[in-house]
């Protein structure tokens, strides 16, 4: 891959980074309902590839890079408790995303 096309897609990542830190306010569970991915799978696939490449990122330094800070002040700041609406939807949800790995 060109070195333009590494800038453009690390530029994407990091303004889909400052939108989410934005959007505090989306709760994971609803990312997950609606789009079969969240703030956490972002983390863990940006560890995964760290490691494709040799570099050792543990799960808490990728989601602080996700979150913008530990994700257990994150979390505390931002995370409601899911509502049993939203759980209905994630549950239903789980059927029509594959899920990933």
């Amino acid at each position: 891959m060109s070195d333009i096309m590494t800038e453009l897609e690390a530029a994407a990542f990091r303004r889909l980074l400052d939108h989410l830190a934005e959007r505090s306010d989306v709760q994971n569970i609803e990312l997950m309902t609606l789009a079969g991915f969240c703030r956490n799978c972002l983390a863990d696939w940006y560890r995964e590839a760290a490691e494709l490449r040799g570099v050792s990122i543990s799960k808490e330094q990728a989601r602080e890079r996700v979150y913008g800070e530990p994700f257990a002040d994150w979390k505390a700041r931002h995370q409601q408790e899911a509502s049993a609406e939203q759980l209905a939807a994630f549950a239903g949800a789980q059927k029509k995303h594959p899920p990933h790995s």
